[in-house]
C-alpha cells in the first residue's frame, strides 16, 4: 500500500514547511476516498449556483455585475493594487491616473460578469448559438486548417474564454484545449463538464506534449492560453506592452517542431452579444537558431495578444501578476558586499 505523501518541505523535514504539490495530492485523495459524497454534493451545489445565476435576466445581470464589481474593487486592496499597477505599466504613458482607476474598476465589473455569463451559458444549446455569437475572420481558420497540419489557436484570458467551445461548434472544428487544472476539485469538475459539454477535449498542461502532437497529427485545432506569467525555466522573456514578460515557450516550440500554423482566436463581449475574432496566421520565424526562433516567435504571440487587448482593455484579466517573474535577480547585501 502506498503511503501518503510527506507534508514536510524538500530536504528540511520541518513540520512548519510544506510541499504544496504533496498537500494537493493528499487533498485529492481525501476528496476521492474519504469525502467522495461530500465532493459530489459540492459539485451539485456549484452547478446549481451557476444555473441560478444564469436565470437572472441579462439586463439585471449587467447591473449586478457593475454593483458587485465596484464593491469588490473597493474592498480588495491586493487585487486593486495589482490591476492598477499593471494598467499603469501598460498605459501609463497614454492615460492619466483617473482613467487608469476607472479602467481597473471596469475590469473588476467584467470579471463578475463572466460569472453570470457562465451561468447563462448553461441554459443555452447549439441551436441558439447564432443568436448570441458572431464570428469574424473565420477564413483565417479555414486557410490554416487546409494546410493539413492541424492548427495552433493562440488565445488569452480576455472576454469570456470559457465559452470558446460554442465557436468550435459553429465552425465545425475539432478542438483540444490545453489547460491547468484547478486546485479545488469540485470547482475543477464543474469546469471540466462546462468545457467538454459540446465535444471539446481537454489536455492537462503537465506532460502534454505527446497528446498535443497527436491532436495536431489528427488535424485538430489545439487551443492554448498564452497570457499568463510563468517561471523563468518555463518560458522566455518577450515584450508585452513595452515591458519584458516571462511567457511560456511551449507554443513556439510546438510550432517550430510541427510547422502547424498559429492563428490568434479571441472571444469578447460587445453590444450585440459575443464576438469571436480569428486573426491572420502569424508567420513562423525559423532561422535555425532555436533559442532566437523561440524568442522571436513568442514575441509575435505577445504582440498579437496585446493588439487585441488594446481593443478591449477592460475585458482582459488585469488582476493577474503578468510581470511577476523578473529577468534579473537582486543580490543580497551580503553577496553585494
Amino acid at each position: 500500500m502506498t503511503s501518503p505523501p510527506s507534508l514536510s518541505g524538500k530536504g528540511a523535514g520541518g513540520l512548519g514547511e510544506f510541499d504544496s504539490e504533496s498537500v494537493y495530492i493528499l487533498f485529492q485523495r481525501i476528496c476521492h476516498v474519504k469525502f467522495g459524497k461530500c465532493c459530489l454534493m459540492m459539485n451539485k451545489m456549484i452547478t446549481r449556483f451557476f444555473w441560478l445565476l444564469g436565470a437572472v435576466p441579462q439586463k439585471y445581470a449587467l447591473k449586478l455585475s457593475r454593483i458587485l464589481g465596484t464593491f469588490w474593487f473597493q474592498v480588495d486592496k491586493r487585487h486593486r493594487t495589482i490591476a492598477t499597477e499593471n494598467l499603469t505599466r501598460a498605459f501609463g504613458a497614454e492615460k492619466n491616473p483617473a482613467d487608469i482607476r476607472n479602467l481597473a474598476e471596469r475590469t473588476f465589473q467584467n470579471i463578475i460578469r463572466i460569472i453570470f455569463d457562465i451561468g447563462w451559458y448553461l441554459h443555452i444549446n447549439p441551436e441558439q448559438f447564432h443568436n448570441h455569437f458572431r464570428i469574424e475572420g473565420v477564413e483565417h481558420l479555414n486557410t490554416a486548417r487546409a494546410k493539413g497540419k492541424g492548427v495552433l489557436a493562440l488565445t488569452a484570458h480576455i472576454g469570456n474564454w470559457e465559452m470558446l467551445a460554442a465557436i468550435a461548434v459553429m465552425t465545425d472544428t475539432r478542438v483540444t484545449v490545453v489547460y491547468r487544472p484547478l486546485d479545488f476539485l469540485p470547482l475543477e469538475n464543474f469546469f471540466v463538464n462546462l468545457r467538454t459539454r459540446f465535444g471539446v477535449t481537454l489536455i492537462p498542461k503537465a506532460n502534454s506534449m505527446r497528446k498535443i502532437l497527436s491532436s495536431l497529427k489528427s488535424g485538430e485545432t489545439v487551443l492554448m492560453l498564452m497570457d499568463q506569467n510563468v517561471d523563468w525555466y518555463e518560458g522566455v522573456f518577450a515584450d508585452y506592452f513595452g515591458h519584458l514578460a516571462c511567457t511560456s515557450k511551449g507554443l513556439a516550440l510546438i510550432a517550430l517542431k510541427t510547422g502547424a500554423p498559429v492563428v490568434p482566436a479571441f472571444l469578447v463581449r460587445d453590444a450585440s452579444g459575443f464576438l469571436a475574432q480569428f486573426c491572420p496566421e502569424i508567420p513562423l520565424i525559423k532561422t535555425g537558431d532555436k533559442i532566437k526562433d523561440v524568442e522571436e516567435n513568442t514575441r509575435q504571440y505577445n504582440k498579437a495578444i496585446e493588439e487585441f487587448v488594446r481593443r478591449f482593455p477592460d475585458q482582459w484579466f488585469w488582476v493577474h501578476q503578468r510581470w511577476k517573474t523578473k529577468n534579473y535577480c537582486l543580490l543580497s547585501e551580503k553577496e553585494d558586499g
